[in-house]
């Protein structure tokens, strides 16, 4: 059987996700494609792959048209300070809250959506 090595996520400026990702994660710039179409972040467990799309279209979460694919949860001590945090690197609360107590929603500089909550596993 395999490991999960990545996740990967299509945006439109490679650079612009890796530098959101490494400051917001801690996470260090571990493979990049010459032309910068491919870079791969390392240091949290599997890598956080991001990949220029030319023709991105960013989600339109919760409802669509362009339906979120898939999302990461950040686990942090204070969902209120982080969720303050992540704004000033450049993310957006998103419109849409559902359990603002145990999850908040924000949107990454390329529009995925991703949450920071304070649930975590046992």
């Amino acid at each position: 059987m395999g490991q999960l090595a990545s996740i990967s996520l299509d945006c439109p400026d490679t650079d612009v996700l890796a530098e959101f990702y490494c400051a917001l994660l801690g996470l260090v710039e571990a493979f990049a494609t010459p032309d910068r179409g491919v870079v791969a972040l390392s240091g949290a467990g599997p890598m956080l792959t991001l990949m220029r799309a030319d023709d991105y279209i960013p989600p339109s979460w919760p409802d669509g048209p362009q339906r979120q694919q898939m999302h990461l949860d950040i686990a942090v001590d204070n969902v209120d300070s982080a969720a303050d945090a992540a704004v000033r690197l450049g993310a957006k609360p998103a419109d849409h809250q559902p359990a603002p107590g145990q999850w908040r929603v924000l949107l990454d500089p390329a529009g995925h959506p991703f949450c920071l909550t304070a649930v975590r596993p046992n």
